[in-house]
């Protein structure tokens, strides 16, 4: 009891437990995770792991029965790390914050709440403009993965499915290579006395450095090919002198592709100025057996024999020239839970950011590089690379940060 000014006044002593939990309910955020609708798709945004870490924060996640299964994880584990598991997607998408993988759905976004902010890829090959065009009516907040930049300008989640897809790649040519799958019965690297697998990259970015150090690894003979000089210079730093490099010469391309095994297509084509893609006639000279893995069928693909294939009726691996192509949309799904477990990594501490401001727009004025993935803010189109393949126009999103 304590008296001032001749009044009597009660002291309230609050625990800093009890204050802890208080400024948790504060900003907390609700996360809805839902299955995908794509049966091919086995990725998921947030493993139970980073589940438990956001509701150790006070913010609620709610995720759809069974959408964990592609990762082997159950409703469960889930609920056991504190999220709320519900039988139906109408009851995920009222969440405040959509957490999926592939784009969404025009069937999903008409569950969602007006103003909903939805993070996702923005593969334009599953992406309809239909969709987009609900969400404009919504005024949805939509932020794509590939397009999220940190500190550095660079796309963290964009570089690790790239690393995770270039690894996988060379896995893929050691099985197709082989008498197993219908291959020239050839070892993928090298063995004394016997003359070495020769693999061709086109494209020196993650994927294409992770592809080569692996290749390199296993004793193959490695060609890397590049319109930039830097990261030309950069992978040879980083794997050494034995790596041969080159620029998109004709002579040395057209001698490549003649001797090559293996050829990976690994450019990347997202928010570029250019887009090199490896002419028919080039593959024409590839020998009979040889292997074209194309890690770019996301983004149009990186060869004639490989663009703008129609998502009905694509094959995932098909002969032309004699030459067989490995076209599998999304190969981070051959190791889906991996692939999680690093966006997981990714957009933990993005959404505990989130939760401290409190609002998508006070995270968008905070982090730049948060801000960089937004296409659409409240239904308005922010972004080029996005507005420019629906032939739709976008604005400055600063036009709109203080509108709204």
């Amino acid at each position: 009891m304590e008296t001032t000014g001749g009044k009597e006044t009660q002291c309230a002593y609050i625990p800093q437990e009890l204050l802890k939990e208080i400024s948790k309910i504060g900003n907390r955020l609700l996360i809805g995770i839902p299955r995908e609708r794509n049966q091919d798709e086995r990725r998921l945004a947030l493993t139970p792991e980073a589940v438990d870490m956001l509701t150790d924060c006070g913010h609620r996640v709610l995720v759809e029965s069974g959408a964990g299964l592609g990762i082997n994880y159950s409703d469960s584990h889930f609920s056991e790390a504190g999220a709320e598991i519900v039988a139906t997607p109408a009851e995920v998408f009222q969440a405040d914050i959509i957490l999926k993988i592939l784009p969404p759905l025009a069937a999903e976004v008409a569950l969602m709440r007006p103003r909903t902010t939805i993070l996702s890829m923005v593969q334009f090959n599953a992406f309809a403009l239909e969709t987009i065009e609900l969400m404009m009516a919504k005024r949805i907040n939509a932020i794509a993965y590939e397009l999220i930049e940190d500190e550095y300008r660079r796309y963290p989640i964009l570089s690790i499915i790239s690393e995770i897809e270039g690894a996988a790649s060379i896995t893929i040519a050691s099985e197709l290579l082989s008498n197993t799958q219908g291959g020239k019965g050839i070892l993928l690297g090298g063995i004394p006395g016997v003359s070495p697998t020769e693999v061709v990259i086109v494209g020196a970015g993650n994927a294409g450095t992770v592809a080569a150090r692996a290749a390199l690894a296993l004793g193959a003979s490695v060609k890397v090919f590049d319109d930039d000089i830097n990261k030309l210079r950069t992978i040879q730093q980083v794997l050494g002198q034995g790596l041969f490099t080159s620029t998109f010469h004709p002579n040395v391309l057209r001698n490549a592709f003649q001797s090559a095994d293996v050829v990976i297509g690994a450019m990347r084509y997202i928010n570029t100025r250019h887009r090199y893609v490896i002419a028919e006639e080039l593959i024409r000279t590839m020998k009979k057996g040889a292997l074209v893995i194309d890690l770019r069928i996301n983004q149009g693909g990186c060869f004639e024999t490989t663009c703008c294939l129609s998502p009905e009726n694509d094959p995932t691996v098909f002969e032309q020239y004699g030459v067989l192509h490995y076209c599998k949309l999304n190969i981070s799904n051959r190791v889906a839970r991996t692939t999680s477990m690093a966006f997981s990594n990714i957009l933990v501490p993005l959404l505990l950011s989130y939760g401290d401001t409190g609002s998508i727009q006070g995270l968008i004025k905070a982090d730049y590089g948060f801000r960089s993935g937004v296409y659409m803010y409240c239904g308005k189109l922010v972004n080029s690379y996005v507005s420019n393949h629906f032939n739709l126009s976008s604005n400055s999103l600063d036009l709109y940060l203080s509108a709204f």
